[in-house]
Order: C-alpha cells, then structure tokens, then sequence
C-alpha cells in the first residue's frame, strides 16, 4: 500500500528504542540511519514497506499506526514488549469482531502519544 511512512518524534532516542522493542516480535530490524533529523529506516522481513522516524520539534496530531502480524502469538508478543518498552495499555490482545470476525489487535500509546497497534487477520491456529 505505502513505501514509506515517516513521522516526527520528540525524542529520538527513545522512540527508536520503542519502536525496536515493541516490534522486535514482527521481526523488525533498522535498514538505514543518518542524523536524528534524518533519522531511522525500520523494515521487517520480506517487506518493500519501512516506518521511518525523525527527530523534530513541531507537534504533529497523533497517529494511528497498525502493523500486520502474522499470528495472534505476534500480537501478544508485541503487546507484552511495547509495555516493558513503557508504552501504556490501549487495548489488550484480544478479538474484534466488530471490525471482523477474526480481527485479532492489541493497541497501545507510543511515547508521543501515538497510537501503535498490531492486528492478525488470521483465524486462531
């Protein structure tokens, strides 16, 4: 769908570290770095698409970003790790049938207030 997003953060440091550890279970690596105001390229396996993020003063609105997994195991794997990286809870793993019958998420608030979310559109193996 996209070949890139990229987004400012107001700490660069820590948004790198954040988004690393949060999604480490989707297998999410750095493909580039330059300056923090140029700042990271995330990509994860097999995929043309990258996040990027940069440092920055402006104040953009918050934004809702949601990575495809795999399996519901990744969506409680990244739930758990983006807590332990200090997000805060905005939905625990689980179903949501009102988007579908297998919409499987867990969302949570980023360091800057943005919304990250990570779905499985898979039935449960």
């Amino acid at each position: 769908m996209f070949d890139h997003v990229k987004f400012g953060v107001s700490d660069y440091a820590a948004s790198k570290a954040f988004f690393l550890k949060a999604l480490e279970p989707l297998g999410v690596t750095v493909a580039g770095e330059g300056q923090p105001s140029y700042g990271v390229e995330l990509i994860s396996p097999n995929s043309k698409a990258s996040l990027c993020l940069h440092q920055t003063e402006e104040r953009p609105a918050h934004l809702h970003l949601a990575f495809m997994a795999e399996n519901r195991r990744q969506v409680e794997a990244f739930h758990r790790a983006a807590l332990e990286a200090g997000a805060k809870d905005n939905g625990a793993p689980g179903l949501r049938p009102h988007y579908h019958a297998n919409y499987y998420a867990a969302f949570v608030i980023g360091p800057d207030g943005h919304n990250i979310e990570v779905v499985c559109h898979e039935p449960e193996a």
